[in-house]
This record gives C-alpha cells, structure tokens and sequence, in this order.
C-alpha cells in the first residue's frame, strides 16, 4: 500500500478497501490458481546491477565503522545486525532498549538506550523509557516523523543527531543513498540468506491491495522465480485483484490465501504495518518459521522476526528493489513494471513530498528496463467506466466544507454509500481517485472521503498537505499510514464517524504545537 501521500492508506489493524499485465518474461509457474489478466508485450531486460561491497562486510554480527555495536545474543540462536552493544535480540527485535542511540521523549540521547524504550515487538525510535511512541502514545509504534527533531529513524543511525540524514552511506557502506547499509537498523544480510536457503517462499501483503502491495509483491514473487524458488503470493479475502491493477504481470504466482501453508517456512510479508493487516493469512504469519517484513508506513508496529522497515522511503517498492538487488537479480521489464507501479502509486505519480532524487533515479532504472511510464499512468490514473463519473458527481455534490476544523487549517469531506455505486454499477476499488479531486480544495488542509465498503463498513480515506498529521489521527482511530495520508475503518453513522474524527484532527501532535 504508500508514501507520504501515497495512493495507499494503511490502516493499522483495519480493514482497507482501496486500491502493464503478464508480459511473458519467462516467469511463470503451474499448479497455481491464475487470475485473469490483459496481455501485454514482451519488455526488454535490464543488466544486473553490480554487486555490493564495503568494508562493513556481510556478517550478521560484524561491527562497522559507523558506531555500530556488537550484536548480542539471540533467544533462537540468530544475531540480528542492527542491535547495539550488548543488545538482546528476541525472535529478531531488539528488547531492553537495545540500539545504536538511545531514545528518549525528545529523540534521541547521544549517551546510550533509554530504559526499556523498545516495546514487545521491536524498538520504538522516539519513544519514551515506557516504550511509548513520542508523544502519541502509540505502543510499539516505529515512526521516525513522530520522533522528537533528532530522533532515531529505521534507517540507520549517524555519528551524533541521533538520523543518518536520508540514509547517506557511513564509510565502507554498500548502500546507495537513500538506503541503510547493513550495518543500519534494517537486517539486509539476514533476509537474504533466509530467502536464499529456502526451496518455497511465501509472500503476502496488506488485504484490499494497492499499486505498491500488489506491485512490489509481484515483482518479488518474479524475482524469486528467476531464483528457482517456488513462490506462492496472495492476500487476505476477499481475494479479487482490483481492476486498476489486472495490468500487472506475474499474476500466475497469485493463490487463494486457503492454498497458502498453514505454518510456511518461509514468508514475507509487504506493504502491511501490522500483522492484521494481512487479514486471512495473518495466522499462517504468525505461525511461519521465519517471519520477513518489507513495509515503509510509519505506524508499522513492529511485528515479524526480520525487519525491513524504513518510514523515509516512498514506497514499499524501493525496499523490494533493493531486495532483489541483493538477491542478484536483474531487472527485467515485468520485475520493473510492478516496482514502477508501486513507486508511481505512492509518489501520486511523483508529485508528493517523498518524490526524492534517489525515487527518480530509481524510477530511470526501471524506465531503462523497459517500463512505459505512459501504459502505466493509464491504468492506474486515466480511465474509468462510465458510471464513475456519475458517482464522483454526486460525491462532489455532498462535500462539505469546515473552514475552522482541523485546528483551524480546514476540513472538506463528503461520503460514498454502497448505494451510490451499486446504482451505477461501480465496484468499489474504483473509488479511490475520488479523494484526489477533494483534497485541491483551496480552503481546505485536510481531505476525507468515506466510502461504504460491501460489508456495510465505512472506509475513511484522509489526505493532508503537511501542516496536519492525519496519521496520528487515524491511529487513534485505529487505524494508520502516513503524516499525509492515512486511514482508518469504523463501523456506525457518516456524521458520528465525522464526529470523532474531527475530534481527533483537533488535537495538535508533537510537530504541529
């Protein structure tokens, strides 16, 4: 699912509901359960891009010159890099404040950990010595905007603000900018030699897919083909690919989440901040032998044994090509093509905050591997039935604007019922652009539409501008996502739900008093 305004929302432990085809490519599997797809033509490949090296070296437990640490002893006998001297590493979480930096209520301190400041799930940058989130509150919560001004980010620590600025590379560091190495906080090393070891591999990402889950997701299963592993990806029910997204290739390795292991060797899970987020599968998660998590949302909570998780990157997608590049894979246009659709649905086609240089240096890699940038924006922005624009009429039709909400910085929100769409036969994953025509509202910082899903719940997709953090709000709601776009789902009447979250905008977070 997203980057700062991604296409995206994540609701943490909430249901979600938004949202160029098999291009041959040699990637294909039998045995499994296809979905229907558009074809496409045959992309040219990319060569391989060269291997890493660095004076840090590939040890799980080698020390590096940035100031990392020993790694301490594990509970199953793995050594976790990333975990700070005499860290304990718990099913491959630091524990007891474990880390490069210590951090406390305001950040970061240069002297050491703060007591206990790692929940049960994995370390909390920014949080307080009860293992508290920053000033939010949220346990177990991982979010580097949420931390105080020189908190610890995922992406690594630097020398003394407490945050590798945007992820630079330390001396002898393999990492490209914009990345941590493996000395950083993410345990690059041992996540591909779990996937390497492995005969089968199982991925899964958040229900109700996006063009960064369902992208990334595909291109990874791809790679791992290439690999000669047996790969088998799904999502939580219900299980049907959203329409924008039947262009994607690869979708030969998609199984009913029933035909997936009940307890997997191996499985990865992307673009899920949560555990319940993967829906039906989240018990066969729980029950893996080794848990790797690929996910970029800055509520992500921390689960899974093997953690790549970096809230500063724009999509999910940028950590699976980094993935696969270290799996020595190359890119070819199908790969590229769900890594292209991935990072253009979290950039909102590269015109949201987190388009960095690093996203449109990757963006050329994936274009010189023969993604057509323009089939893409056509499928995920450019078309639409008929009957859309009728539903979006009357959406326009019902907003409301609150000049005073949101702390004074504006509010426009309008609602979707279930009957709206069914009268004009529109399925409900085609409602997401709805909410990109709201949020140019001139009076209006924040941006919400709350769509009726099939089950006769409410869907409350938020987009903000920057001045209010909508992801701490929809994380008290419970649900989550980004400073700019979040969501969460509820139960009850349009104007009760409203009613809360107005409430919940009112109150200013650690960046906004």
């Amino acid at each position: 699912m997203s980057g700062p305004e991604g296409r995206a929302d994540e609701p943490g432990a909430a249901r979600a509901g938004d949202s160029p085809q098999d291009g041959g490519g040699g990637h294909r599997a039998s045995g499994h359960d296809t979905v229907p797809r558009i074809p496409a033509t045959p992309l040219p490949l990319k060569a391989p891009a060269p291997a890493a090296t660095g004076s840090n070296g590939v040890g799980a437990s080698t020390s590096a010159p940035n100031g990392t640490g020993p790694a301490g002893p594990s509970s199953n006998g793995t050594v976790l890099s990333g975990s700070g001297p005499g860290g304990i590493v718990l099913n491959g979480a630091p524990a007891n404040g474990a880390g490069l930096k210590g951090t406390g209520t305001a950040g970061d301190g240069p002297s050491g950990p703060a007591a206990n400041s790692a929940g049960p799930n994995g370390a909390c940058p920014g949080g307080d010595a009860l293992g508290r989130t920053a000033s939010n509150g949220v346990p177990n919560g991982a979010s580097a905007s949420w931390a105080g001004a020189k908190g610890v980010g995922l992406n690594g620590a630097g020398a003394s603000d407490g945050a590798r600025p945007n992820g630079t590379e330390g001396a002898g560091s393999p990492a490209r900018a914009g990345l941590p190495d493996a000395a950083g906080a993410m345990d690059w090393d041992r996540a591909v030699e779990l996937i390497e070891a492995a005969d089968e591999v199982c991925l899964a990402c958040h229900i109700a897919p996006d063009g960064d889950a369902l992208g990334s997701m595909l291109a990874l299963a791809q790679a791992l083909h290439a690999m000669g592993k047996r790969c088998l990806a799904s999502f939580g029910e219900p299980f049907a690919v959203p329409a924008i997204l039947r262009f994607l290739p690869g979708q030969e390795f998609l199984v009913e989440p029933a035909r997936m292991p009940a307890a997997p060797a191996l499985m990865i899970s992307l673009d899920a901040a949560g555990q319940a987020r993967l829906g039906t599968l989240a018990e066969a998660a729980g029950r893996a032998e080794a848990l790797i998590v690929v996910d970029h949302h800055a509520s992500n909570v921390g689960f899974g044994g093997v953690r790549l998780v970096d809230p500063d990157a724009a999509a999910t997608a940028v950590l699976v090509e980094e993935l696969i590049r270290r799996l020595g894979v190359p890119l070819d246009g199908d790969i590229a093509q769900g890594l292209y659709a991935g990072l253009a649905s979290d950039t909102g086609s590269f015109k949201y905050p987190c388009t960095t240089p690093e996203v449109h240096d990757l963006a050329g890699r994936l274009l010189t591997a023969g993604v057509r940038p323009e089939a893409v924006s056509r499928e995920l922005w450019d078309r639409a039935p008929f009957g859309y624009l009728q539903v979006l009429a009357g959406a326009l039709a019902r907003a409301r604007l609150e000049r005073d909400a949101a702390g004074g910085h504006g509010l426009v929100w309008t609602t979707i019922a279930r009957s709206d769409r069914e009268a004009r036969d529109v399925p409900y994953d085609q409602l997401e652009g709805v909410i990109d025509q709201l949020r140019r509202t001139d009076e209006a910082e924040v941006a919400v539409v709350l769509k009726e899903n099939d089950r006769g719940e409410w869907y409350v997709s938020t987009r903000a501008k920057g001045a209010v953090d909508v992801g701490r709000a929809c994380v008290e709601l419970g649900g989550g996502g980004h400073r700019t776009a979040a969501a969460f789902t509820m139960g009850g009447e349009p104007a009760w739900i409203i009613d809360r979250l107005r409430a919940a905008l009112r109150e200013p977070g650690p960046d906004e008093e």
